[in-house]
């Protein structure tokens, strides 16, 4: 009856509103609320308390399933204040006190309420959610979704460039597709990422063409060489921080920079690469890593996801099940891991292992082949060449080995389905059918939009996809949007307020000062023959050599900070005689190289030969292994070597500090350096200090 009734009064109260010509919207809207529920009641959300606080937030959930933060007529409050008291806006302190208290909310028709106690004696903080049908909020959504909804959830596609033109704001084709297919998420790049405001008036703009369900706004912030924001903070990498040894930088850091992708809107870092690089041939992970060493990994990985969540920003380990004993770039090519399943566990997949039972959100697939697990082939779509079927479109490896062995219930993401392993061979449409097939739920920039979904769609009307294998992955997908608050809310937060905290909070001086730190602590000196710290009189004249596009001159306007008589040599190649005469009378030479392939650090290589001529010389050469640490084994009796795994400025000031004496080196090395004939060089955590 009471339903019948208000029914009946929408309907009358519409009936009116027409009449008199008043806009109906927003009673429409109101009228469409059914019930009140705090999200931590739902069975699949979690929730953490940090430092006695918990955040818990009030769902309206509407008549046709969707949910959006509550925001109107809202009202907390707490049974017990000596237990815990409740803020406006539903954050939870406790006292420190034992008992009980229910927190309860309310609208002006509905209410819910949820149980905590506070066990002080054992140092238990006990949540006991409400039951009942009421709380299953994902799984009504779900049922009330169209098929295309269901799929578009799964879809997170970058808008890096439109119509040739780096997508800096939103355009209305871009927002049409966001709406026409339903889109769960996008991936932002570089090109899209200025400056603090201008990203955070994208990103609310991408939120407001969505419909329903929160976007999922995703970004590779890794640090050191992948990082994406063009403004803020510039932390100097994993194998920066895997030479630190310290999971408290690393919590830092991973804080830090979920902080600043907070302040902008977006909500999930494809990071940290948990991939074991124990091969110094990799061309795509090497630096991207922690280190060669499976328990250093996970530890620092675990301390990094940590610091990611404290800002409630989910958090993707890759690339699963491990990209870092690879010699080829899965960019441009299909890699192969030879290794069998007892050999993974002990190195590739344990860092994996470690991070899904510390309750990371995601895990990203690798365009990797690894025959011992799955040796099912395919046949190529580019030369008709049999093939082995990757990581990402294994179900051996995402269903059977992920979910059902390792256990994981989070969301698997795709990397990127426009790589060369992918597109070349598969195709973009039978791609990610293939993907979908073998387990992934998200499938990350998918070729073609619009054929992608529409061969998703044929899949599932034919019955070659069910829907309830999409229906798996849209529920995987809707908990971790509720774990990380990524609901739309009824009423925003004022964009100038977002853009106001974004420009306060992006490269703050606070964030500044970590990132000072995780580079002065990474530096590790690896060889010393009495050069350093240096030494020198007022008119004693250094040399500073390097030319590498990424780090140009940085280095030697550091040097310059520390001395005045410097001449900079900009060349990555072998000197001229006119060159030569410039080095001529110098009391020392600091020469940086930057290595990124095989092929550059081999004793044929440009840098190589300059920095051999430089040594040739006789004058003290003290280098600076500006990226991959192994550029030493190339130029052996070089006087001293350092290593800062990374080239931004804060990396190239500390080398600087150091070489002066003015930052005593801590670092070890995270991975080992070989000779060309194979013998180790300098051994995992070696480093020398002053």
């Amino acid at each position: 009856m009471r339903k019948y009734l208000k029914t009946f009064f929408t309907s009358f109260l519409a009936f009116v509103l027409v009449l008199t010509g008043i806009p109906i919207a927003g009673a429409t809207a109101a009228s469409e609320i059914e019930d009140l529920v705090i999200d931590l009641n739902v069975p699949q959300v979690t929730r953490e308390v940090k430092d006695n606080k918990l955040d818990l937030n009030a769902l309206h959930v509407y008549e046709d399933g969707h949910f959006m933060l509550a925001s109107k007529n809202i009202k907390w409050k707490s049974s017990n204040k000596n237990v815990a008291s409740v803020s406006k806006d539903g954050e939870v302190t406790l006292s420190g006190h034992n008992g009980t208290t229910f927190i309860s909310v309310s609208d002006s028709s509905n209410s819910d309420r949820i149980s905590i106690q506070f066990k002080g004696n054992q140092d238990k903080i006990l949540i006991e959610k409400e039951k009942g049908t009421r709380y299953d909020l994902i799984g009504k959504a779900i049922e009330h979704m169209t098929m295309e909804e269901k799929v578009g959830q799964m879809l997170m596609p970058d808008f890096r460039n439109w119509n040739g033109k780096n997508v800096t704001e939103m355009n209305a084709e871009i927002a049409q597709l966001v709406k026409d297919y339903h889109l769960g998420g996008v991936i932002l790049f570089r090109e899209n990422t200025v400056t603090a405001a201008q990203t955070t008036k994208l990103v609310s703009a991408y939120q407001e063409a969505a419909e329903k369900y929160g976007l999922i706004i995703s970004i590779d912030q890794e640090g050191g060489i992948v990082t994406r924001l063009q403004t803020g903070t510039d932390m100097p990498g994993n194998m920066a921080l895997g030479a630190t040894r310290s999971e408290e930088l690393a919590e830092k850091v991973g804080r830090t920079i979920g902080e600043e992708l907070n302040a902008l809107g977006i909500n999930m870092n494809f990071g940290p690469v948990l991939d074991v690089n124990n091969n110094p041939d990799n061309p795509v992970i090497g630096v991207r890593s922690f280190g060669e060493d499976p328990e250093l990994v996970a530890n620092l990985g675990n301390a990094y996801i940590k610091g990611l969540h404290e800002t409630g920003t989910a958090a993707t380990a890759k690339h699963f099940p491990g990209h870092g004993d690879t010699a080829v770039d899965s960019h441009v090519g299909l890699p192969a891991v030879p290794h069998d399943l007892d050999r993974l566990k002990k190195v590739e997949l344990y860092p994996f292992q470690q991070a899904m039972d510390s309750g990371i959100d995601a895990i990203m697939s690798a365009h990797v082949t690894f025959p011992k697990i799955d040796d099912t082939k395919a046949i190529s779509k580019k030369d008709g060449t049999e093939v082995s079927v990757p990581g990402t479109l294994s179900h051996k490896i995402l269903t059977g080995l992920m979910r059902e062995e390792m256990g994981f219930k989070g969301v698997i993401v795709t990397d990127a389905m426009n790589m060369g392993a992918i597109a070349d061979h598969f195709g973009s449409v039978d791609a990610a059918i293939r993907a979908v097939k073998a387990g992934a739920d998200v499938l990350l920039m998918p070729v073609g939009i619009v054929e992608v979904a529409n061969g998703i769609y044929d899949s599932v009307k034919s019955g070659d996809i069910s829907i309830e294998r999409i229906e798996q992955s849209v529920e995987r997908i809707l908990t971790l949007k509720l774990n990380r608050g990524i609901v739309m809310a009824e009423v925003e937060q004022s964009l100038d307020e977002k853009v106001a905290n974004a420009i306060q909070v992006v490269g703050s001086a606070d964030h500044k000062a970590i990132e000072k730190e995780a580079a002065a602590k990474s530096i590790t000196l690896v060889k010393n023959n009495t050069v350093l710290p240096l030494n020198v009189a007022k008119e004693d004249k250094i040399v500073v050599v390097g030319g590498s596009s990424l780090s140009a001159n940085l280095l030697a306007d550091e040097v310059k900070k520390h001395h005045e008589n410097v001449t900079y040599i900009n060349t990555s190649t072998t000197l001229t005689d006119s060159q030569m005469a410039q080095v001529r009378g110098a009391k020392s030479i600091i020469v940086s190289t930057y290595t990124s392939s095989v092929s550059a650090r081999m004793p044929s290589g440009s840098q190589m030969l300059m920095t051999n001529q430089l040594i040739g010389t006789g004058i003290p050469v003290i280098a600076v292994g500006a990226r991959n640490p192994y550029d030493i084994m190339s130029y052996t009796d070089v006087d001293a070597y350092l290593v800062q795994y990374g080239f931004r400025p804060a990396s190239f000031e500390a080398a600087a500090n150091t070489i002066f004496g003015k930052n005593n080196p801590t670092g070890k090395l995270p991975v080992t350096i070989y000779n060309h004939d194979g013998s180790v060089l300098y051994g995992f955590d070696h480093g020398l200090g002053y």
